[in-house]
């Protein structure tokens, strides 16, 4: 079939617009279907920017980036460049949390994307082949949208999740739009709000789940490898239950990441590095509460627990250092319906004098005495005056990060943590969170968003051709991002700026693929790690 004027047009990988020259115009078939003005990419993008500030709501701004991506891909991306700590909330979290719950009411497009069905386990080929449409697909973001940060089940929905993150890919490191696939896997869901909906376009049935499910994801897997071979398979936002199991399957066979287990541990690692930059102090010298022990939660443990060994700690005093909290209050061993990931990490009731009173997190904080409180727990305000006074009479310097997203989940914000520490606390938000001015310093507050780690991770295995994505390379980009603070400035954050991302994507990148070549781990020859995170980097332009 020949390809016409309209079917470039159409296109949003091919397109440019009114930026065709007359000799393109007259070569592809689109004399007379443009107006006559040949525009520079520059200049579709301060149109597209002024149409972009007439939008009041965030959704409404997000529905036309939406389309401006689905029309034209470059144009989408050079005008991100352009803006990326502006559109960063926009196209990502936390305005997505409107897009996902206001989905089936606003749907216009697949957004390229691909939409497995449990239902339906022999169209996964075929499904996967007409999504990529004959593109070298080298990155996939998949989602079952059982666990979405904040939200929980939101069925077919949750594939906005996929989407945005894809585009966080490309707009912080450079990976060509052109070779990333987002993926729906629809097992049901069991949002009753969804399934009474008569607009919900998932299937109408409570989730799959148990062995009929990871069946169908091993199809799923074995499909994705066969087709793409050379990509990097990124779970995101898969229950609890599932999360780990999948991940553990696979993780050293094939070239995996599961950003809700890895991704935020990691951020919330480098993120207690930055800090401890700040604070001079050690790793292995603190003492963890985590408030919250689903999947984000428990990645960040285990991620700080295998940094603990490495530090040199044996696996029995490394464990030594957590105490999870969750909404029974300080996990212990006799504790019922704990997961697999809590068991290793629970206490002993026989350690405490008070354990029966331990059942929250004021009564934990007041007899633990830890120098580092995450919260992932979606409880807004649960990090209060009291407790975080309590913890700041014990540690000079109290780490402290509410991560609960969106705005209205988080356990506290950045400005009542400063003011209530006199100063001391170093903080990460799961948010953006403004400046705090507080007696004559302005403190800087850094967001613990995944976004600043796995574009650069998830770049560099795919420009160092990985196999595999080993924790010695985890841990090499965690450090990467923690040295990035400058811990001698004052009101220092403890993770650089999102509004610096393509610039430290691209060292993450880097520091990735030499960790990479170190453990010969690349598929294909590489001689330089820099030149080929260089070589293999996109860039928004015709």
């Amino acid at each position: 079939m020949t390809t016409t004027g309209y079917d470039v047009l159409r296109n949003p990988f091919l397109n440019k617009g009114t930026a065709f020259t007359q000799e393109e115009r007259r070569t592809l078939g689109l004399i007379g279907t443009l107006p006559s003005q040949v525009q520079t990419i520059d200049e579709q993008a301060a149109q597209a920017y002024q149409q972009f500030q007439s939008k009041d709501a965030p959704l409404e701004k997000r529905i036309f980036l939406m389309n401006l991506f689905n029309e034209n891909v470059t144009l989408f991306y050079h005008l991100m460049d352009q803006h990326v700590a502006e559109f960063m909330p926009i196209v990502y979290d936390p305005v997505v949390a409107d897009a996902i719950e206001q989905y089936n009411n606003i749907f216009t497009n697949p957004q390229n994307a691909a939409f497995l069905s449990v239902d339906r386990p022999e169209d996964i080929k075929q499904s996967l082949l007409n999504a990529a449409a004959g593109r070298d697909i080298k990155l996939v973001v998949v989602t079952d949208a059982e666990g979405i940060l904040g939200m929980g089940d939101w069925g077919v929905n949750g594939v906005d999740i996929a989407v945005g993150k894809l585009m966080v890919y490309t707009a912080a490191a450079g990976i060509d739009p052109a070779s990333v696939l987002a993926i729906s896997i629809d097992a049901g869901t069991n949002n009753q709000t969804l399934l009474d909906n008569p607009r919900y376009l998932g299937n109408r049935h409570p989730r799959v789940a148990g062995k009929d499910y990871l069946a169908f994801i091993d199809q799923f897997v074995t499909a994705e490898q066969a087709l793409f071979p050379e990509s990097l398979l990124h779970w995101e936002d898969f229950g609890r239950g599932n999360a780990q199991v999948i991940l553990d399957k696979y993780k050293d066979e094939i070239a995996t990441f599961n950003d809700d287990i890895q991704g935020t541990g990691m951020i919330v690692l480098a993120g207690i590095f930055g800090a401890l930059n700040i604070s001079k102090e050690k790793l292995v010298d603190q003492t963890f509460v985590t408030f919250g022990a689903g999947t984000a939660g428990m990645g960040i443990v285990n991620q700080i627990f295998t940094e603990l060994q490495r530090a040199g700690l044996t696996a029995d005093e490394a464990r030594q250092h957590f105490y999870l909290v969750d909404k029974q209050g300080l996990l212990f061993d006799d504790t019922p319906d704990l997961t697999a990931a809590q068991k290793p990490f629970t206490r002993s009731r026989a350690e405490f004098n008070n354990a029966d009173t331990l059942t929250n997190l004021a009564d934990v904080v007041k007899t633990i005495h830890p120098t580092v409180l995450i919260g992932t727990s979606t409880q807004p305000g649960t990090f209060t005056e009291e407790i975080v006074k309590e913890m700041a009479a014990h540690t000079p310097r109290p780490i402290i990060f509410p991560l609960s997203n969106p705005t209205k989940l988080a356990e506290a914000t950045a400005e009542d943590i400063i003011q209530w520490t006199d100063g001391q606390a170093l903080i990460a938000t799961g948010i953006p969170a403004a400046d705090v001015i507080y007696k004559g310093v302005t403190y800087k507050i850094g967001q613990g968003n995944n976004a600043l780690i796995y574009p650069g991770l998830g770049f560099g295995l795919i420009a160092s051709t990985a196999k595999l994505l080993t924790q010695e390379t985890i841990s090499a980009a965690i450090h990467a991002l923690g040295g990035l603070v400058d811990a001698q400035e004052a009101g220092a954050a403890v993770l650089p700026p999102v509004s610096h991302l393509t610039a430290f994507s691209q060292k993450i990148a880097e520091v990735t693929a030499q960790s990479v070549l170190d453990q010969g781990l690349n598929r294909e020859p590489i001689a330089d790690a820099k030149q080929a995170v260089k070589d293999a980097k996109w860039s928004a332009e015709y």
